[in-house]
Parts: C-alpha cells; structure tokens; sequence
C-alpha cells in the first residue's frame, strides 16, 4: 500500500475511508477535522497530520494517542519502527502487589502513575486465581487529581472485582482462597492509606 499524502484533494479518499470502515467516535471525529481541513485548503494542518502515520489508520491512532497524552502533559511525539506512536512513560511509577507475592497466580497488581502535570491514573492485574485480566497503565485511562485518589479509585475497583465473584461455582478458575487473600490485602491497604492521609 503507498503512503497516503494529505492534500486539498484528499476529499474523496478520506470519504471513501469512512464509508468503508466501521469507525469509533474518535476515528470519525479525527476523520471530520481532516476533511475540515481539506475544504479549508488548510496544508498546514494536512502536514501535521501526515506527520503523524502513512495513513489514515495510522493517522487517527496516533493523533488520538498524542492527544491523550496531552491531558497527562506528555508533549514528546515519537514513533516505533512500524510508525506507531511510543507510549509516554509515567512518573512516580507504583507497582502495589495484592495477595501471595510469591505466586504469580494468587496476587494482583495495582499501577499507579503521574503524568508530566499533576494528573494521575491507575490501572490493574488482577487475578482470581487461574481467571483473570488487566492491562497496563496508559494515557487511556481513567485521570485523577492526586496519588490518593487514584489508589483508592484503584484499591475499591479491585474490591468489587474481587467481591463479585466470591461464591462463584467454578473454583478451579475462582480460587476462594486467593479471592479471600486479596480481599484481606486490599482491607489493609485501605487502613495503611488512611492512617497516612492523617500525618
């Protein structure tokens, strides 16, 4: 496939896009702003654009990446080998470990991290045994005002995780044991936040 250059003449093969893709809100915001662009004859926004991907996939992804970094108060744009945008690195980075540390299957994962300004996030691995799920921390997700919040918006995420499936019939993947260990440990951690939010 040729790289796509943006142009005032782009009208057609941008509509074309949109009407052969089953778009999400951004994509096809991202995809309006590059057609306004076009009837404006505005070359310069065409370039910023074409600065961001070889095409229109690439395009929307990675401007849609940069801008979310942008609310963290990451400005530095970058792109790995196949023309992706490099995911910013958090400060303040915090790996807090829920459960037995010492097996990899009976303990989560709660990430915390601070963008460039002062806006921080979360995000979890959780497991409940042998089921489980998560992903790590990026400009994606959820954005909170302090350290504080983010972990108690993350300690009480993973609790209703966890508190959903006790009980649960399938105990093979639904470790109780392991469900109940992390419980505890989250318990624990919601004491140790609160006794140092008094100092």
């Amino acid at each position: 496939m040729e790289n796509l250059i943006l142009s005032p003449q782009s009208q057609k093969v941008i509509t074309d896009y949109i009407n052969k893709s089953c778009l999400v809100p951004y994509e096809k915001h991202l995809l309006n702003e590059m057609l306004e662009a076009v009837e404006q004859n505005d070359q310069a926004k065409l370039d910023w654009f074409n600065s961001f991907g070889k095409d229109l996939r690439h395009m929307t992804m990675n401007v849609y990446a940069y801008r979310k970094g942008l609310e963290f108060g990451f400005t530095e744009i970058g792109f790995d080998k196949n023309g992706w945008f490099i995911q910013p690195r958090f400060l303040e980075r915090e790996d807090i470990i829920l459960g037995n540390p010492d097996r990899f299957s009976e303990h989560s994962i709660l990430y915390l991290g601070r963008g460039q300004n002062p806006i921080w996030t979360y995000t979890l691995d959780y497991n409940y045994g042998l089921a489980g799920g998560g992903s790590h921390i990026s400009v994606y997700d959820k954005q909170l005002n302090s350290r504080q919040e983010a972990l108690t918006a993350g300690l009480n995420d993973l609790k209703a995780k966890m508190t959903a499936v006790i009980g649960h019939a399938d105990t093979t993947n639904f470790k109780q044991s392991v469900i109940l260990l992390t419980l505890n440990a989250i318990k624990q951690a919601q004491i140790n936040s609160v006794q140092l939010a008094l100092f």
